[in-house]
């Protein structure tokens, strides 16, 4: 049996759900989306229209948001005023596109601006006062404009403000108990507001003031919106999904020079661009600039007309985005691997004074889907000894809560349930952990719960179509709130399994109904390969793509998920060591030979058992492990029998070594024994003890074939050993070779490695299980 990673949550199809058909049909759309559609409360004809037809209409007025009219009546003195306006942004894709629309509509109206994105590493997140004074004193600025961020810029504001240079924070993250004393606010959630959808973007808060700036939709600011929307992974319902299902329509049309070189040197084409290709491609590319170094160009990139320059940048941008993907590898292969020290901690406090800083977000939510606790990644920086990162959770531990309950540890901490940022003194370290775990104590948290995966069906791979997948992309744009439905599919053969990329670390395979075949891919599970060769005992859960190659488009089934129900027996058979890979830490060695004692001598006593010693007693402590070695290969047919009836276990796994290879070497022929024979008889004795050697050479048999015929004449009474003088025995009894006891002991010997070392691990299962039938 194999656990899935996740807490499968099937939904069920609502009756209620049919009275969406009638609609669908009228739309010209299938009727299989109707429960699709109720799941994602998605219940009317007036929410099908805004779902499927999103209108600039559908967008909610900005003056809605509390201190628009306010902040619009100040940018607008400051452009007649010819005041220097300086956009204060963020450092990823959400701040870059940000600033990027911000710039832009005040430039639309006149303004003389600037822009400025801070450096993570020299200025931090959110305002700076350092920034902010030079800005001031050498730049001449005299307004202020936040985008993505300033909700908990308290200093730098108030020291601007007292300046006599207004701030207007425009932002979407977290509300603090206390906001800053800005000029204005603008923030979908804020406490003195009544806006109808509080979960914008940072860009989608910037566009609200270019609508209400420029008295009308910027239709051409809203390719930007898409993207920032998008990589900030805020919910594509509502105004969002209005947003972002547009701004899709308009950047395949886009005539910003910086996306259209930003396409050709990662080659995503912009004429076809979705959702998943800002997910992966164009997010991604904005993003590592920022976390590596200076993430301004990004903004000169979208708003540039320089096809030189917007080519510079792209190629950069591009550049940087591949060395942030080696550097992420190689932090998360180290961070992994140290993992496995602490895997009995709650939470994970991984670090090195070798890490870069700006990747620890990304390498702590990689770890998180490999250990499933929450993971806190660090750098030590041995100048100051202050470690700084990030960590990253699971649904059912709130890391914001968990870390606030050490916050009077912290130097500095935020964020929110499943991912936060923070720095603290590297002496502090062990009271930080302590206070951890006390909290996890305190709360009942010991043990977290799986994160849960919603799953909107259960499928037949014969109905999953190239056709039925076409259906699918018309609930599309995907991403937070509206993911990219999950199926199940149960009860199929796999077959063609196989493991695929440079390192082996993906699997593709295809599972068979009969005549139907389904190409699936399953990525980052190489190493789970042994799993999937259970047949029709495995359970998958994935999404549905379409893959097209030279022209053909076929169905794919992109593995999320899966799990094994009953027996699982797993070939380890022939490989160094025991090469176990177990899913628990409570496994025994089971060893039937007590001669192959030295090969589980490095385990730990208590956890081996031995065939000749084992009570019932034994059985029933041996049922209590999870997982079981079978280290050597059974001889005794009639104890292999006992043993394997009684056992409960669900994986067990077949080393099954042999210090002699019967089956390969096989039983001596009659012309073989008859030339030993012929041998015996023209000699009147043969000291065995020194002329084995010579007798092998001279017969052409090996020497341990050889000494088991000798012992077969033996047991007969065919011949006689005294002192290790050989001599035949006259006029013995005639008894075929048969009756020998050491003849039939061989005999079975390579029986039972024909059937354990030798046969197809589907055998070694059915005939395991024939023995459960018949105890």
């Amino acid at each position: 049996m194999k656990e899935s990673q996740f807490k499968w949550q099937i939904n069920e199809v609502q009756e209620e759900s049919q009275v969406l058909v009638a609609e669908l049909e009228t739309l010209k759309m299938s009727p299989k989306l109707a429960p699709l559609l109720w799941n994602r409360n998605i219940k009317d004809s007036d929410k099908l229209a805004h779902f499927f037809k999103p209108q600039l209409t559908d967008l909610h007025d900005p003056f809605l948001l509390f201190d628009m009219e306010k902040v619009v009546t100040r940018i607008q003195e400051a452009v007649e005023k010819g005041e220097r306006i300086l956009v204060y942004g963020d450092y990823d894709a959400d701040g870059i596109t940000s600033t990027t629309v911000m710039k832009e509509a005040i430039e639309l109206i006149g303004g003389d601006v600037v822009f400025y994105l801070p450096n993570r590493f020299k200025d931090g997140y959110g305002p700076n006062r350092a920034v902010y004074q030079r800005m001031i004193e050498e730049e001449g600025i005299q307004l202020i404009v936040t985008v993505d961020n300033g909700i908990s810029g308290h200093d730098a504001i108030e020291y601007a403000m007292e300046k006599g240079v207004d701030v207007i924070v425009t932002d979407h993250h977290e509300l603090p108990e206390n906001l800053p004393s800005a000029f204005g606010i603008i923030h979908p959630r804020h406490p003195k507001g009544e806006y109808p959808f509080g979960d914008l973007a940072g860009v989608g808060v910037a566009f609200k003031v270019a609508t209400a700036l420029l008295g009308e939709v910027p239709t051409e600011s809203l390719d930007l919106v898409a993207i920032g929307t998008i990589a900030d992974l805020v919910s594509l319902t509502d105004e969002n999904r209005v947003l972002v299902k547009i701004g899709l329509e308009i950047m395949k049309q886009t005539e910003r020079i910086g996306l259209q070189m930003l396409g050709e040197v990662a080659e995503f084409d912009l004429s076809e661009v979705t959702e998943e290709t800002i997910g992966f491609s164009i997010g991604p590319r904005l993003n590592a600039i920022g976390r590596l170094g200076d993430a301004n160009p990004g903004v000169t990139l979208l708003s540039t007309f320089d096809d030189e320059e917007a080519n510079n940048i792209a190629t950069h941008i591009q550049e940087t985005n591949k060395e942030r993907q080696r550097i992420v590898k190689e932090i998360t292969a180290e961070a992994i691997a140290m993992s496995e020290t602490y895997k009995d901690e709650p939470v994970l406090f991984l670090l090195s004074e070798n890490w870069h800083e700006g990747v620890l977000g990304i390498v702590a939510s990689q770890v998180v889907s490999k250990v499933g606790k929450p993971v806190i990644v660090l750098r030590h920086d041995k100048e100051t000894n202050i470690l700084k990162g990030s960590g990253r959770s699971i649904q059912s531990v709130d890391l914001f809560k968990v870390l606030s309950s050490t916050k009077e540890m912290l130097t500095s901490f935020g964020g929110h349930h499943m991912a936060a940022g923070l720095s603290f003194d590297f002496e502090k370290l062990d009271a930080v952990k302590e206070q951890v775990e006390a909290y996890f104590k305190e709360n009942n948290l010991t043990e977290a719960e799986k994160d849960s995966l919603v799953i909107d069906g259960e499928l037949l791979i014969s109905e999953i179509t190239v056709e039925f997948i076409e259906t699918l992309k018309m609930l599309a744009p995907f991403g937070t709130d509206n993911p990219s439905p999950y199926f199940m599919i149960k009860d199929n053969k796999i077959e063609q399994l196989k493991q695929i990329g440079a390192s082996n670390n993906h699997l593709k395979y295809q599972a068979v109904n009969g005549e139907v075949k389904l190409d699936c891919i399953a990525f980052n599970y190489g190493e789970e390969m042994s799993e999937f060769s259970q047949g029709e005992s495995i359970q998958q859960v994935g999404q549905l793509s379409i893959n097209e190659w030279n022209g053909f488009r076929k169905p794919q089934f992109m593995l999320t998920d899966y799990q094994v129900s009953g027996f699982q027996i797993f070939d380890i058979r022939g490989k160094k060591g025991f090469e176990v890979k177990p899913v628990t830490e409570n496994i025994a060695y089971f060893v039937f030979n007590d001669e192959h004692e030295s090969m589980v001598k490095s385990k730990n006593p208590e956890d081996i058992f031995y065939a000749s010693q084992v009570t019932q007693n034994d059985m029933s402590r041996l049922n209590g492990y999870t997982e079981i070695v079978i280290v050597d290969c059974p001889y005794d047919l009639e104890k292999a029998k006992e043993i394997f009836s009684s056992l409960t276990v669900e994986r067990l796994y077949f080393r099954v070594q042999v210090s002699t290879e019967h089956y390969m070497t096989g039983l001596p022929s009659r012309e073989q024994f008859g030339k030993l024979f012929k041998l015996i008889a023209t000699q009147p004795s043969i000291d065995v003890r020194y002329k084995l050697n010579d007798m092998a050479s001279y017969l052409k048999i090996e020497k341990k074939l050889l000494i088991f015929m000798i012992n077969v004449f033996f047991d007969l009474g065919f011949v006689t050993i005294e002192n290790g003088l050989m001599a035949k025995v006259d006029q013995p009894t005639t008894k075929p070779l048969q009756e020998s006891k050491i003849y039939q002991e061989y005999e079975q010997k390579i029986e039972m490695e024909k059937l354990f070392l030798y046969s197809n691990i589907n055998e070694i299962k059915e005939w395991i299980l024939q023995q459960e039938e018949v105890k």
